[in-house]
């Protein structure tokens, strides 16, 4: 079994100060595969000490040091792409296939960016005879998910290295063996010495240390709900930024007139993916009435085909959830799902059959869904799909838009009804017919899906603070 047992701080790899060892669970074939050491308080505080050190001369370097540093950054990633890969796959279940492409390939297009958007930024400006200048905010805590582990960790570490900001990492501790292959990367990139920090652990150990530190000036976290609130109580006695990409329970409107062979297909290869586990996940999918039988026949048959499968093996197919717990959460809200009058289409409690080991679930797709059942308002994380039916235009808005949560939208409709609806939904993200993500546009959400922004110029914006030099120019 590998894994690393040290943490990565001040440019070296140390040993944990009283941490305690765990071990990293396979969810293919629920066996352990590898182990790192949970940090204490003892390590934060070392790594902070670290950052606040290196932010002095950090801080003051120019930006084409930092642009050209991300530059040396992504061609060492690329090196280092199928080691990154495998360890997705191993250790949160992405099937091989999609951790080579889209789970190690957004890391990619954010660093590409980052230095795209540095070198374009305007961080002074003349008001008068004053100067508004941008400065980095300081020392970052990063907290960030399993789900997409490198996506998540890559686009706070460019946009922030970018700003001039130094930072401590804390990764999941789900998957957190890529998160040590990319502080490797960033070793041999020529990263100094503090500047980038990486102390594993779990959330009530490490990343409420973190949040809570007075030596940290800002956090920023990609998490559930639940745990977010956590971090901003924890952050809120030093008065730090706390950035913040929670949950989601994205709709998909297929708007009259839509094709429905675009949208359908569009909108469930976007929940089964990942198996469900995307933030942005668009799994209430809201049809006129007089199409549902349609729309709920066509989105059956394509539930129906997807097979799940080893993640170790290239394919089509989708992988396990991350963990006992998701895997049983999930069941408990199918349960409640069919308790609550859903009517199953596909799918359904239990493994696929024939599978007897590993946190596999069935690809579950509930017609007849109205948007007050649980199904329809819980944050799933799973490979289910609720088709709820609507009776106008204005209804499919109203829908919508119940939530508490406001990350991503996605509308199918003509140009005509996408100009009507589209502002009018509550979301951080409307993608229209079919749109992809795109890591030079703003990614975050409205409500309690989070605050800030991360990708491209507004990612780089959120790691500086804004100063007025007043009477500068007189």
């Amino acid at each position: 079994m590998r894994g690393q047992l040290k943490h990565y701080i001040d440019g070296a790899w140390v040993e944990s100060e009283g941490g305690t060892r765990h071990a990293v669970i396979n969810p293919a074939t629920e066996e352990p595969v590898s182990e790192i050491t949970l940090g204490s308080q003892a390590d934060v505080d070392k790594a902070v000490a670290a950052a606040r050190k290196a932010f002095e001369t950090w801080s003051r370097t120019s930006v084409e040091e930092r642009a050209t540093l991300l530059e040396r950054i992504l061609e060492e990633y690329k090196k280092r792409a199928g080691d990154m890969a495998e360890a997705i796959s191993l250790e949160m279940g992405a099937p091989l296939s999609l951790a080579k492409t889209a789970q190690v390939g957004s890391g990619i297009g954010h660093l590409m960016s980052a230095a795209k958007a540095v070198r374009a930024f305007e961080f002074e400006e003349v008001i008068g005879n004053s100067i508004v200048v941008h400065e980095p905010i300081g020392v970052v805590a990063m907290i960030t998910p399993w789900n997409w582990p490198l996506n998540q960790i890559v686009s706070k570490v460019a946009p922030a290295l970018a700003a001039g900001c130094t930072m401590v990492l804390k990764p999941s501790e789900e998957a957190p063996t890529c998160a040590c292959i990319f502080a490797e990367v960033l070793d041999a990139a020529g990263v100094p010495p503090g500047v980038f920090n990486l102390v594993n652990g779990d959330g009530p150990g490490v990343g409420a240390a973190l949040s809570a530190h007075k030596g940290v000036d800002m956090v920023s976290f990609t998490g559930s709900t639940r745990a977010g609130i956590l971090v901003a109580k924890a952050a809120a006695d030093t008065v730090k930024r706390v950035h913040q990409e929670l949950g989601g329970k994205s709709p998909s409107l297929i708007l009259e007139g839509a094709d429905l062979g675009k949208a359908v297909p569009g909108t469930l290869f976007s929940v089964l993916m990942n198996s469900g586990q995307s933030c942005i996940a668009p799994t209430r999918l809201l049809v006129p009435r007089a199409q549902q039988a349609e729309v709920t026949a066509l989105a059956a048959e394509m539930m129906k085909a997807t097979q799940t499968g080893n993640p170790a093996e290239e394919g089509r197919h989708i992988g396990p959830v991350v963990n006992k717990a998701q895997w049983t959460k999930i069941q408990g809200l199918i349960a409640k799902g069919l308790e609550e009058g859903a009517k199953l289409e596909t799918g359904g409690p239990g493994r696929p059959d024939g599978v007897e080991t590993g946190y596999f679930v069935k690809p579950t797709l509930f017609s007849n869904v109205t948007n007050d059942m649980t199904i329809a308002r819980e944050e799933v994380f799973g490979p289910v799909v609720t088709i709820i039916p609507y009776d106008s235009e204005e209804d499919a808005v109203r829908i919508a838009n119940d939530t508490d949560y406001g990350l991503s939208a996605v509308v199918f409709g003509s140009p005509e009804a996408i100009k009507r609806v589209a502002p009018r939904l509550r979301a951080g993200m409307v993608y229209v017919n079919g749109g992809q993500p795109n890591p030079d546009l703003p990614f975050g959400g409205y409500k309690q899906s989070g605050n800030g922004r991360e990708h491209g110029k507004f990612g780089l914006a959120e790691f500086m603070e804004v100063k007025s030099m007043v009477g500068a120019l007189a």
